[in-house]
């Protein structure tokens, strides 16, 4: 019998909601539930140190890719196993990993399913289990974050990206470890740990989140006909193939911007900086996935 921790955002919402989660989990084998419910991912990370602290041998997460990210980056090290319920907007690392926006199989995942160990990336001191990056991403995020998303879902994204396209480049200098691989104007620089983004488009089309390595994108378009160009390739080809991207793979990166940006860790908007630095944390986090 094992001692189980939830750690829900309680504004998110899937399936039965709450009460059926408690319900799935009730028919178990669980000698002890841990129950911890927060008004903002932000307020998780203690939770979930928490819940490791009590004995906790399971620690399902209830919300999107943030509440996610933010359990990750405590639990990052540790040897408790994570079992997403994706209840969020885009649950990018749920559908990585084949995990279904199905409440009851997701618990059944968690319970039965295969530990996973996977790679994280760490940004600026914070780790990320999906993606991060700055430029025309962060501000579509940080846009949406503003109730606008809670309000149109996915389609926010969608908004905000149109009000920014054409007025994102900035002048970066990356280094690939410790080589110089980029010197000029670029819409966004996009680290990667699994391959599909918002939409289903696969960003990084050789992608494992458990290959020791993180993936580095750079993105030149400028104009809204070279973004359209640029996410048709996407789409429906290789990201590699198109004129206005750049990929490559690193362990350690080291972006200069021309001028503070807002940056982003797997949909979640951070402050401004004008340098990232970011390296792979290999098997740095255990997952329940299918089995």
């Amino acid at each position: 019998m094992k001692t189980v921790a939830v750690i829900a955002h309680r504004k998110k919402s899937l399936g039965g909601g709450l009460d059926e989660l408690r319900r799935l989990i009730s028919e178990e084998d669980v000698g002890e539930l841990l129950w911890y419910e927060v008004p903002k991912s932000r307020k998780a990370p203690k939770k979930a140190r928490e819940a490791v602290d009590e004995g906790a041998e399971l620690i399902f997460v209830w919300g999107g890719d943030g509440t996610v990210q933010r359990c990750v980056d405590a639990l990052a090290g540790s040897d408790v196993p994570i079992a997403v319920v994706p209840a969020g907007t885009a649950n990018l690392l749920a559908q990585n990993l084949d995990i279904p926006h199905d409440l009851p199989e997701a618990v059944r995942i968690g319970f039965h399913g295969r530990h996973r160990r996977l790679d994280l990336g760490r940004l600026n001191g914070e780790h990320f289990a999906v993606m991060a990056g700055a430029g025309l991403d962060a501000q579509m995020i940080a846009d949406a974050d503003g109730g606008l998303k809670e309000r149109l879902g996915k389609l926010a994204y969608l908004w905000t990206g149109l009000r920014h396209v054409g007025g994102s480049a900035i002048r970066m200098k990356i280094k690939i470890d410790g080589v110089k691989w980029f010197d000029g104007e670029a819409s966004c620089v996009l680290l990667g740990n699994v391959g599909t983004i918002t939409g289903g488009v696969r960003a990084f089309d050789d992608a494992r989140p458990d290959d020791g390595w993180l993936e580095v994108g750079v993105a030149t378009a400028a104009s809204g006909l070279e973004w359209m160009r640029l996410l048709t390739t996407m789409s429906t080809g290789r990201s590699d193939r198109s004129p206005f991207v750049r990929i490559t793979r690193a362990r350690k990166v080291r972006v200069k911007l021309a001028a503070p940006r807002t940056y982003e860790l797997d949909g979640g908007a951070r402050d401004t900086a004008r340098v990232l630095r970011a390296e792979v944390v290999p098997g740095g986090v255990t997952v329940c996935v299918p089995g």
